[in-house]
């Protein structure tokens, strides 16, 4: 198998997890398969104001 046969067979695997089927598979663009299969989103580090106001409402 080619790298590039064994990307689409991995494609078609996370598909299938996921429960797309075939046909919805290839009718995703690829901005949609990017969002189905990007990781969570991580939220931007807290800035000192929000870490003092955190401090202040939790001194523990």
């Amino acid at each position: 198998m080619t790298p590039q046969e064994r990307q689409w067979s991995e494609m078609m695997q996370a598909a299938a997890r996921m429960g797309v089927g075939p046909e919805g598979f290839w009718r995703l663009s690829l901005k949609e398969w990017r969002m189905l299969t990007a990781g969570p989103a991580q939220a931007a580090p807290l800035g000192r104001g929000e870490m003092e106001r955190m401090a202040a409402l939790w001194p523990d």
